[in-house]
């Protein structure tokens, strides 16, 4: 088997979602399983560049995982002739401005959400990528969970008749950091520093709606800090500026209406973190990460309301199981994959700035109807 090196500098590999899930469960990952094969025989094969801040986290990076090219030096990456991917997962804040040195660079860039800190932006990125002949992609997960690949073969498949409406539920308890250290690094918290759950989640949800059921075409929120008083990394008290929880209402295409919360102040009481019942005329899912069940009209059960008796309906055992039918690679490796062959063999790849910005479209005019307190249209984006 004939292999194609192809490097990929990775910027921001030293924060959690560079490192575990872009370098480690992807990119590493696929070395492991020998690259990524194409038709012909060949096979793609990553070469990262470590990119990042602090040495020390890099060369302990490096070290653990047998790698030997780093640097804190990002010019000097975009200067060489054998990368040609420029990965990004800084802060939101430094990222435009690391993609468009990548851009002048001539690098093909991939990224993770959101692509830049409002919707011209973004666009001015898609913009000049296309006038600089480069290749594009934004990270969008969720899409390739097993969850969401089990609605979309039920969806595909006509299960649901005409579909009525999606109720989302994510999030969880992310401690404060006084008693308990903190899940989340405190700049999600800071608005100052491009935190808060709408940029952070809002972008999902355009992705994902928009694939599964159709585009969105308006949006109402209504956001919250429901925690104003945390404690960073230090120990530092801090006053958490940015929401912390969403309430979002959006119209779609074909008349659905779907309803997602958003909140980093919940504490579950699901089965997974996050969870999406669709209900139609024909039939209803609840989806997860991973699980997906059913429910078919012609077996729906006939509750009746009466609050004088107890509850004896098993709900929950009255769902049955959508079975895997085939194996679930991790979410961000098969994105990658995909990326890596629309680079090298030109294969089709839809998740590109275009459908980035249109993510940070729906952040932005969500926080605006959250200032407004209106019900705001979402017009198309076009280049």
């Amino acid at each position: 088997m004939t292999r194609r090196s192809i490097g990929i500098i990775v910027n921001g590999v030293t924060g959690r979602m560079g490192y575990r899930q872009h370098l480690v469960r992807s990119l590493l990952a696929i070395r492991e399983q020998g690259g990524v094969p194409l038709a012909d025989g060949t096979s793609i094969w990553p070469e990262p560049v470590l990119v990042g801040r602090s040495e020390n986290k890099l060369r302990e990076i490096a070290e653990r995982h047998g790698l030997t090219d780093w640097t804190t030096d990002l010019s000097a990456a975009l200067a060489r002739d054998d990368v040609e991917i420029y990965f990004d997962s800084q802060v939101t804040q430094q990222r435009e401005k690391a993609i468009r040195r990548a851009l002048e660079a001539g690098k093909h860039i991939y990224t993770e959400k959101p692509l830049a800190e409002d919707t011209e932006g973004a666009l001015d990125l898609a913009r000049a990528a296309r006038a600089a002949g480069v290749r594009t992609g934004v990270v969008q997960d969720k899409l390739f969970l097993p969850g969401l690949r089990k609605l979309k073969r039920l969806i595909d498949g006509g299960f649901f008749g005409r579909i009525l409406s999606v109720r989302g539920e994510f999030g969880y308890w992310v401690f404060e950091g006084d008693w308990q250290p903190a899940q989340r690094p405190s700049w999600n918290y800071r608005s100052e520093d491009g935190g808060g759950i709408v940029v952070d989640m809002f972008p999902h949800w355009q992705y994902v709606l928009q694939e599964l059921f159709g585009r969105v075409r308006t949006v109402s929120c209504l956001t919250a800090t429901h925690v104003p008083q945390r404690v960073d990394e230090a120990g530092r008290s801090y006053p958490a500026t940015a929401d912390d929880a969403a309430y979002g209402i959006f119209e779609l295409d074909g008349g659905v209406v779907a309803q997602l919360n958003s909140s980093w102040c919940v504490r579950v009481h699901r089965d997974e973190l996050v969870e999406f019942q669709v209900d139609g005329t024909e039939g209803s899912a609840v989806a997860g990460l991973r699980s997906c069940r059913v429910q078919h009209r012609a077996v729906t059960p006939k509750p009746v309301w009466n609050p004088d008796l107890p509850v004896t309906e098993p709900f929950r055992s009255q769902w049955t199981e959508v079975p895997d039918n085939e194996e679930f690679d991790n979410g961000f490796k098969v994105q990658w994959e995909a990326f890596l062959r629309h680079v090298v063999a030109d294969e089709p790849f839809r998740w590109d700035f275009l459908a980035g910005a249109r993510g940070v479209q729906l952040a932005e005019l969500g926080l605006r109807s959250a200032r407004e307190g209106a019900r705001l249209d979402i017009p198309e984006l076009e280049l």
